[in-house]
Formats: structure tokens, sequence, C-alpha cells
């Protein structure tokens, strides 16, 4: 047995290209095998010290165990085999790549994760910002592949320039993409508009913001449909955001009797339905004190509001759903009668 070893490592060391060929993918394979295992019991480790999601951590160290298994494989290589110089040199620089690679794809990794966690409502996974986490990894890309060239030894001053000049030929021949574009990034760093928020355009257009990329904003209606509406259109409309600077909104539910109604009767069954149904209700605020507010005489009736608060504006009709069943029978009971008109 011990003889086969020494057999074995010979090879390994001095054995010709081919060997070292094949150790280099295995040495490779078993650092890609090992690294996984442990970041798998990192991510798990994370998850139970920390609040941050488990998604967010595996996107963060998306990449990390093969690049880090590839940097394993090679330093292993360089320091078992007995290799030439020019095969030592080689992987060195292929090794250096790794690392400036590595380096790059952590931060363009992190940099998203902190960006989906701070501009995107917790709780609602379907919410992306996809349009800063693809500027940032692009921008991060870009920097890392002018450092590996840079290490290669080829100069990127004429590569800067070329891309000046194209940049600007660009900016000229895409004047309409890229108003969309800074749009979108000013309308999600201003913090008008986060990820996941309730909104409704001056259009009539309502739904929940779950994209914002590089040229649409996409909202998704209470039916399931989606709208799809240019940045710019988003940054210059007048629109309502109701999660801003609270999610609970008041509701107001009209009401018209007959004048041959207790007005005092009226107030005082209308109160007790509704703090009735804040109470008992999953989409009304607990506590909040409901009103009731006359406010027309006319030709055949009296009409008057019934203030509610919501926890959220896609819950106003649930609520207003629970009310009126409530508030009917309840009328029924106490003979109190409600505006029927017969033309």
């Amino acid at each position: 047995m011990g003889s086969f070893i020494e057999m074995m490592k010979m090879e390994l060391e001095h054995g010709g290209p081919h060997v070292h060929f094949v150790a280099l993918i295995l040495f490779i394979l078993l650092g890609i095998i090992v690294l996984h295992g442990i970041f798998r019991l990192l991510i798990e480790v994370l998850c139970r010290v920390t609040k941050v999601p488990r998604e967010s951590w595996r996107s963060v160290f998306r990449f990390m165990p093969t690049l880090l298994g590839i940097l394993m494989g090679i330093q292993m290589t360089k320091d078992i085999l007995n290799l030439p110089p020019f095969v030592q040199e080689m992987l060195s620089y292929h090794y250096h790549s790794v690392v400036i690679i590595t380096v790059t794809f952590f931060c363009a990794h992190t940099v998203s994760s902190l960006l989906k966690d701070k501009l995107s409502k917790s709780g609602d996974k379907q919410a992306t910002t996809s349009i800063l986490t693809t500027v940032v990894d692009l921008g991060v890309y870009v920097m890392g592949i002018l450092f590996i060239l840079s290490s290669y030894g080829i100069s990127i001053s004429p590569l800067l320039t070329a891309l000046g000049a194209g940049g600007l030929a660009s900016a000229l021949a895409l004047q309409d993409t890229l108003a969309n574009l800074f749009s979108g990034i000013t309308t999600l760093v201003s913090k008008q508009v986060h990820m996941g928020d309730y909104i409704r355009l001056a259009g009539g257009e309502a739904g929940r913001v779950v994209d914002m990329n590089w040229r649409n904003t996409t909202i998704r209606t209470s039916t399931g449909n989606m709208v799809i509406v240019p940045n710019k259109s988003i940054a210059t409309a007048t629109l309502t955001n109701y999660e801003q600077p609270l999610a609970e909104c008041t509701i107001f539910i009209p009401i018209t009797i007959t004048y041959n109604n207790d007005l005092d009767h009226v107030e005082e069954v209308t109160l007790k339905v509704a703090r009735y149904i804040l109470d008992h209700s999953e989409y009304g605020v607990t506590g909040f004190q409901p009103l009731v507010r006359f406010d027309k005489m006319g030709d055949y009736g009296i009409s008057f509001n019934v203030v509610l608060r919501i926890r959220n504006i896609v819950d106003e009709a649930v609520l207003k759903h629970q009310f009126i069943k409530e508030v009917y029978n309840t009328y029924k009971k106490e003979g109190i009668e409600l505006l029927v008109r017969h033309d």
C-alpha cells in the first residue's frame, strides 16, 4: 500500500502534461465539492444569527464556492506538482484573474442584495429592483474586466477612449432609452416609490409596483394583470402612493336614509356596527374611533358618510363589503329606513 502511494506521488510530481492536467481538474472538482458543503453550513449559520433571509445570503454567495474551488485547485496544483516554470507562471496569471473575478462577483452580488433589501417591501418576494441591480452589476463587471486586462499587461487607455467616444454616440442615439433609465433610478433613489408600493396614476391605473427595469415600470393590478408604464411617465406623472407615509388609510362609505328616521338613533347604531367591524375584521384598524358625518339634506333623504380606517388600500373593497352587509341587517332589525328611489 505504501509503495502504491509513493508511486502515485511520484507520478503526480513528475508525470507528463496529461497527468498534470488531470490532477488540476481533480483538485478543482475536490475544492468545489468541499466548498459547496462549507458554504451551505455557513448560510445556515448566518440565517440563524442574523435577520437576513436565506435567499439574500444565497444571492451574496452565488458562484463563490465554484470560484473559490477553482482557486483552491490551482493553488494545490502549484504546491503539490513539480511543474515547469512557464506552467507555474501561467497558473499564477490565471489564479490572479480568478481572484479578481471572485472579488468582482462578490461585490456585485453584495451590493445588489443590499439594494433589494433596502428598496423592496419586506414580505413581497415578487418585488424587484432590476434597474438598480442591473446597473450596479454592469458597473462592477466592467471594472473587473478592466482590472483583469490590466493584470495581463493589456493597456486599457485606448479601450477607455473608445468607450468614451462610443458612449457619446450611444447617448445621442438612445436619448429616449436613457431618459427612462435615469428616470427610473431617480424615482427609486428619491424614495418616492418603493418596490411593493400600491400606487394610482393620474390616468386611473392602479396597482402594486413589482418591478422597475431599465425602461419600464411594471404594476400588478388587483385583478392580477400587469400594467407596463415607461419610467419617465412615472417620474413626471401625478400619482398617489397609498403606502407613504403609512399603509393605513381612511375610507368613506356613503349612506342615505329617509327623513322619518331619528338621526341620533341612526348615528348610535351605525357607530356600533362600525366599531364591531373594525374590532373583528382583520382588514380594519383596531382602536380607531369611527365617525358618522351628516353632509346633505336632499330631495328624498339625508346623506351621511361613515369614516373607517383600513390597514391597506387593497383591503378597501373587503371591509366595505363586510360593513355594508352588517349595517344593512342591523338597520332592518332597528327599523331604520334606507332611501329607496322609484323612478
